[in-house]
């Protein structure tokens, strides 16, 4: 009998959602906590990396935490950033974003026209071969963006300016639920780092995404609902909602 249902996020803002329909339509109790925080480095943590951001012409975001890393650590090392940047951006929300710290001209801004790809990006790119590249980046990051954009010879300098890390589970708070749903491989990590001699059980698992089931599985984890890109339900709620239904 599933009783209580764990998903490692936010509890959303509002009332209506996805998880307030699973409480009504099952009668389970849904708990939400946060495994994972982000930490920016410090300037005196980002020098090591010998990285001068006034080096570069151009500036790449993948969200819009990285767009307020970037500028919380140049005002932190006391560099103007010149009018003359650019920015490439994964998604127009991240693009329109940069109004928060930068007077805001199209003509310095570039983001796809829809969707999120970076490919997207490549004419603009190539329009300027001149530009030179800074990348910023969590230390937990894939190098699939920076290959593709070696591939399309065009040099790209990662920089990492924040971190995930681990948020310690509430001293005293059971710890006994039915399904934990996690989001990321982060989420993983956390769960072990929190819980190094947790045994799985029937704790049913929730995962969203490859990467989150392959570090599931490399920590020794059983997979039983799984939800993303390419599986048969787009998001966990909706994948927990078909268990219920076939085994509540």
């Amino acid at each position: 009998m599933i009783q209580k249902i764990l998903f490692s996020q936010p509890r959303p803002q509002i009332a209506h959602n996805p998880y307030s329909r699973l409480e009504e339509q099952f009668g389970v109790q849904c708990d939400f906590y946060q495994f994972i925080h982000i930490e920016g480095l410090t300037a005196r943590e980002f020098r090591q990396q010998h990285i001068n951001p006034l080096d570069y012409t151009a500036v790449i975001l993948n969200s819009r935490l990285g767009a307020e890393h970037y500028f919380r650590l140049c005002e932190e090392m006391r560099l103007n950033v010149p009018d003359s940047m650019h920015y490439y951006c994964n998604s127009e929300q991240v693009g329109l974003y940069l109004q928060k710290f930068i007077n805001y001209r199209k003509r310095k801004v570039f983001f796809p026209e829809s969707g999120n790809k970076f490919e997207d990006l490549l004419p603009a790119m190539h329009r300027r071969p001149n530009e030179k590249y800074l990348m910023v980046l969590s230390d937990i990051h894939t190098d699939d963006q920076i290959n593709m954009f070696a591939e399309n010879r065009i040099v790209v300098q990662p920089a990492i300016m924040y971190r995930t890390v681990t948020t310690p589970w509430p001293a005293g708070q059971p710890f006994d639920y039915d399904i934990i749903a996690l989001f990321t491989p982060a989420g993983v990590t956390s769960l072990c780092e929190n819980f190094p001699d947790w045994q799985q059980g029937k704790t049913r698992i929730a995962a969203f995404g490859e990467g989150t089931i392959r570090a599931l599985e490399e920590a020794g984890l059983r997979v039983d609902i799984e939800a993303g890109p390419g599986k048969a339900f787009a998001s966990l709620p909706m994948a927990i909602a078909d268990y219920l239904e076939k085994n509540q």
